[in-house]
């Protein structure tokens, strides 16, 4: 195995890949994009998949393909944004499936929004890309460390490593730190905690053939791959990691290389 943790460990398919056979996973932000590419891949290994996103009728369509195709798959519409249905998801998945053996982070919207946003509008991103993924482990994790047994794993960003966007990278700092910190914390009790952190990730299919830039599938194929065999962190594409270092070991590089891109807030109370 690899990776210092022990991960949700089964048999293999003859393509190497870990077998979850009933592994039950949570999924959020799963009716579209790499989300969605999460829960199919995760129902193709062979765990029980539930569905968490807002809208109610693309996770649906989503569980419909997901059993045409062989698999198991609970939709439940849920705003992580608000405990109460954070708290209705998870006990929702305990009544039907009895455990949560992984749970996977992935809403993240509001990239490149402005520091205009009204107050309201800056509080829920924060509390839908951070806040909610806080209470999900939360919820979860006490179930996990009881059996010994368990994956969680965070959908970040490169801008959760990179500063480039205030607001968003405000909520994928914290998701980060908050991930990588609880993989600390656990470390010995039989969950595994890993990060995953996305660069641009192209999800219209008409543009699926530029160059270096991955869709949802190949970001969902390394989610699942994560399950079996965790990582600290894991970006992708991978040439990502030099743009981190750069962050770390260089940051006035950065520095000089965004500020004739920056545009001052306009508007914005002080």
């Amino acid at each position: 195995m690899t990776g210092t943790q022990a991960g949700v460990t089964q048999s293999t398919t003859r393509s190497g890949h870990a077998l979850l056979d009933r592994e039950v996973a949570i999924v959020t932000g799963a009716s579209a994009g790499i989300g969605a590419a999460t829960a199919r891949a995760l129902a193709r290994r062979g765990a029980r998949v539930v569905l968490a996103a807002r809208r109610a009728e693309r996770l649906d369509a989503q569980v419909a393909a997901i059993t045409r195709a062989g698999g198991s798959a609970l939709a439940v519409p849920t705003d992580v944004a608000d405990p109460l249905q954070v708290e209705a998801l998870v006990r929702r998945t305990l009544d039907v499936y009895e455990r949560v053996d992984v749970l996977v982070n992935n809403v993240g919207g509001g990239a490149f929004a402005p520091l205009t946003l009204e107050p309201a509008e800056i509080t829920r991103m924060i509390d839908a890309n951070l806040t909610g993924a806080i209470l999900l482990v939360r919820a979860v994790l006490p179930g996990m460390i009881e059996r010994r047994h368990g994956a969680i794993i965070a959908v970040a960003a490169v801008t959760g490593a990179v500063a480039l966007d205030p607001l968003y990278s405000a909520t994928k700092f914290g998701l980060r730190g908050f991930t990588l910190s609880l993989r600390r914390q656990v470390a010995g009790s039989g969950v595994a905690v890993s990060v995953i952190s996305p660069g641009y990730i192209q999800t219209d299919p008409a543009h699926r053939s530029r160059p270096l830039v991955p869709g949802p599938d190949a970001v969902a194929r390394r989610i699942a791959d994560l399950v079996a065999h965790p990582h600290r962190e894991v970006f992708i594409p991978r040439f990502h990691r030099a743009a981190v270092w750069v962050e770390h070991a260089l940051p006035w590089a950065w520095d000089l290389a965004i500020r004739s891109q920056v545009v001052q807030p306009s508007g914005a109370s002080r």
